[in-house]
């Protein structure tokens, strides 16, 4: 075999492997991407919307007493198990009382939990676990008008995690309450029907209210019964500008009095204020 030949032979020898060397990366990414933690997968033909669904009596719940006014909400621990267990722990211990409303989003959602009203006081370092759980994602549970979540908090990530789709948002033990995207507008109302894959979700929003891009982002793990109208107002209060943390704080500072946890009885049937029509 002569010199080109050899140059040659080798020439195509180096297309093999490296043919065969991206073939083995892509398939090996292809394996991460379909066993990371993170993966989450919706069956709209066996999606359940429980939200949208009478509650059942004895279902867990929590009552949220505020400067503004009083929020009730179911809890759902069948689909968030630790979620609902850490934050009801906490509100029996006190955790919550006499917190703060520490942003507020242009009617579209607030969050409530901090020490102090901006939300710029760190948790102390004892409780650091409490803020790494991880998202509790599921199908049944969408971000509807009233929908009670958990706040992200931090994310473990680095160059091949996020090169691997692995990484792993944690939440933590400040929640939010959903209010409402804007569905009055018919142009807004069609081109969210067109881009939606499924239509029962997708009437679903537009009947409830709520704020479909949050969906599957955010542990889901309540839904408001009572007290919608001040889950409106106190999204809607004036605002400060965005401060270091990222957040908007109440221009007057909003307290949480008191979280307590309880469970849904009759005299939560009569204070009910969805529409399950």
């Amino acid at each position: 075999m002569n010199q080109a030949q050899k140059k040659k032979t080798l020439s195509r020898l180096g297309i093999f492997l490296l043919a065969g060397a991206v073939l083995s990366f892509l398939a090996f990414y292809f394996i991460v991407m379909l066993s990371q933690q993170n993966y989450h997968y919706v069956n709209p033909e066996t999606m359940e919307l429980v939200q949208c669904k009478p509650i059942p009596e004895d279902s867990p719940t929590v009552i949220i007493n505020t400067s503004l006014g009083e929020i009730r909400a179911v809890l759902y621990p069948e689909y968030a198990p630790d979620t609902v267990s850490q934050f009801t722990a906490l509100a029996e211990k006190g955790w919550y009382n006499q917190t703060y409303i520490f942003d507020t989003k242009d009617s579209v959602y607030f969050a409530g939990g901090k020490a102090d009203s901006s939300g710029t006081e760190k948790t102390p370092y004892l409780f650091s676990e409490q803020e790494k759980l991880p998202l509790e994602l599921h199908q049944n549970l969408w971000t509807f008008r009233g929908a009670l979540c958990a706040c992200n908090t931090t994310k473990d990530t680095s160059f091949t995690k996020r090169l691997f789709k692995t990484e792993t948002q944690y939440a933590g033990s400040c929640f939010m309450f959903i209010n409402s995207l804007d569905f009055s507008n018919q142009e807004t109302v069609d081109q969210f029907r067109e881009a939606s894959g499924n239509t029962e979700l997708t009437e679903n929003f537009l009947h409830y209210g709520g704020v479909p891009n949050l969906s599957q982002q955010v542990t889901v793990f309540g839904q408001a019964y009572s007290g919608l109208d001040v889950i409106e107002k106190i999204s809607s209060v004036s605002a400060e500008p965005q401060n270091a943390n990222g957040y908007t704080p109440p221009k007057e500072p909003i307290q949480i009095l008191s979280v307590k946890i309880s469970s849904y009885s009759e005299e939560d049937e009569q204070l009910n204020e969805l529409d399950f029509s």
